[in-house]
């Protein structure tokens, strides 16, 4: 019997950069769930007797949402719901499944790279028939419509067994629990050599790879450990866990240390990586080498064509603006577009759709391509491995090799977490009211070229995003670009994103801090943020 239920609207539904997100005691708030999954389904047109994908990293409250999310859609007409097993689906899986089995869409679970756990971080996001992000025309509908809700339809009925494959009806929807990693190593297997792979494996070639007790786990054991042969073990925190074992599941320097720390050690494999909570994410660590976001992404677009689903080329490369211009020069010397689009991947969708770029990237430690429409960490060090299979060349020589050709983008991004929101937007406003005088300025001895807010007009349906980050570009190249992240769910987190391009080869092999330091003072002067935010230093460097 399907139940019509009335209900009250919350004015804090605002979907973000990856959908809402919220602390898990907010999400347990009364029909605070329903009101949103009731607003995206009121939101949407032609889905009845369609397919829903429904799926997430399994983190804390990931099964209750998803039996609300499935007597939910049995209410509002979808004909089929496909649910990973265990209600297990990372996020490129997801936009995998929706694409391959041609769903309407998909309802993904996830807070991504945030804490999970009874007080920690839950998320909702819709992804389109395309499989990727909700543009943000269909989130601003949404959000409208969670301001109005006064009802929700919701079916009447025992929860579903998640843990066993097969259909079961539900309702007149026919609910199928499948196996979250087989369709994704299957994808995985049409892209790159895994013969190759197998035998790099096989000649002694030794990894680490931690999936931070989140959902890339069994992903990896069965690519890596029982497909491509790695030593039992290589795949490290394999069990995802609802509260990711107490591991912040963030793969960057400071929440991977431990792999940072074995990647610099005399007993170092031969590579390492990390995923995150939702499997969009990845770190590459070569034996003596951090290899940032940034530089990653200009080498794999510099090498894609080792791999054989990218033998024929790259249409094009995208990175979102934050993101450095080490990609740039690829892009300018294979002759092919450079696309630089606001951070978030749903902005990527529409180039990889229109065929104008192959492989994306941001600087948050997403890579992806065209296989998907979302960022994927595990092919991304899938992708490294085929390259190392095929260059027979450690990561460190080839990312030597690498900035001997193109010159090398220092770069870092200074995170300070958790400050006032308040603070930072008033940090902010006073950045954007002095941008028409900077430039001519001089600011902690350089010289300030050009300013501005950052605005991107999609090439390819010709809409205007605003206000997506404020650039100070310096003479010579150097730039800094302060913005306040989408991702977060308590306060606000400034990041400062700070660059600078070298190409003399008696200067490649710098720390990247030092050779950054008169751009962290500048940054520090132009937006007076220990005053402003009363924070000395930041919380993360990356």
């Amino acid at each position: 019997m399907i139940k019509t239920v009335a209900t009250t609207a919350y004015d804090d539904q605002k979907p973000g950069t990856s959908g809402l997100r919220k602390k898990v005691p907010h999400f347990q708030r009364p029909n605070y769930v329903q009101n949103f999954i009731q607003s995206i389904f009121d939101s949407l047109e032609g889905f009845e007797g369609e397919t829903l994908v429904i799926g997430g990293d399994g983190r804390y409250f990931n099964r209750e949402v998803i039996q609300i999310a499935l007597r939910m859609a049995a209410a509002a007409g979808f004909g089929k719901a496909m649910v990973g097993r265990g209600g297990i689906l990372s996020t490129p899986a997801a936009s995998n499944i929706i694409r391959k089995y041609g769903a309407f869409g998909g309802i993904i679970l996830s807070a991504s790279h945030n804490p999970g756990g009874p007080n920690e971080d839950f998320g909702i996001k819709y992804n389109a028939g395309n499989g990727g992000p909700a543009p943000e025309k269909l989130t601003d509908q949404i959000f409208a419509r969670t301001k109005e809700i006064t009802e929700y339809r919701i079916l009447d009925a025992p929860d579903l067994d998640l843990d066993t494959e097969g259909s079961f009806d539900l309702g007149g929807m026919t609910v199928e629990v499948i196996d979250p990693v087989a369709d994704y190593a299957e994808l995985m297997e049409s892209l790159f050599d895994f013969p190759a792979l197998k035998a790099m494996f096989a000649n002694g070639f030794t990894m680490s790879m931690d999936s931070m007790s989140a959902v890339t786990g069994p992903y990896a054991k069965e690519i890596l450990e029982n497909r491509l042969g790695a030593a039992p073990g290589t795949v490290k925190n394999a069990t995802p866990l609802p509260d990711f074992g107490g591991h912040h599941p963030d793969p960057n320097l400071v929440h991977a240390k431990e792999l940072h720390d074995l990647m610099m050690s005399a007993e170092a494999p031969d590579f390492g990586a990390a995923s995150d909570g939702d499997g969009d994410r990845n770190l590459i660590i070569g034996k003596g080498i951090f290899i940032s976001p940034s530089d990653s992404l200009a080498m794999l677009a510099a090498n894609a064509h080792l791999a054989p689903g990218y033998a024929a080329g790259l249409a094009g490369i995208a990175r979102s603006m934050p993101t450095s211009g080490a990609a740039d020069r690829v892009a300018e010397k294979f002759g092919i577009g450079l696309y630089e689009t606001p951070t978030g991947w749903k902005f990527f969708g529409n180039l990889l759709d229109a065929g104008m770029a192959t492989i994306c990237g941001e600087e948050s430690a997403g890579t992806g391509s065209n296989h998907v429409r979302e960022k994927d960490g595990l092919w991304a060090v899938l992708l490294w491995l085929n390259i190392l299979a095929v260059r027979g060349e450690s990561a460190k020589a080839i990312a030597e090799a690498h900035w001997k050709e193109f010159g090398r983008n220092y770069y870092a991004r200074h995170d300070y977490e958790g400050i006032d929101s308040e603070a930072a937007n008033g940090l902010m406003d006073a950045l954007r009211a002095k941008l028409a005088d900077l430039p001519g300025t001089e600011i902690a001895g350089l010289r300030v070229a050009a300013a501005d807010d950052f605005a991107y007009h999609d090439p390819v349906d010709g809409s205007v995003s605003s206000k997506q980050g404020i650039r100070v570009m310096f003479e010579g190249g150097s730039r800094v670009v302060f913005r306040l992240s989408g991702t977060g769910t308590s306060g606000a987190t400034l990041r400062v994103y700070i660059e600078r391009y070298e190409d003399d080869p008696a200067k490649l092999g710098e720390e990247t801090q030092a050779a950054l330091s008169d751009l962290i003072a500048a940054a520090e002067e132009v937006a007076d943020i220990s005053t402003r935010t009363g924070r000395s230093e930041p919380d993360v460097i990356t």
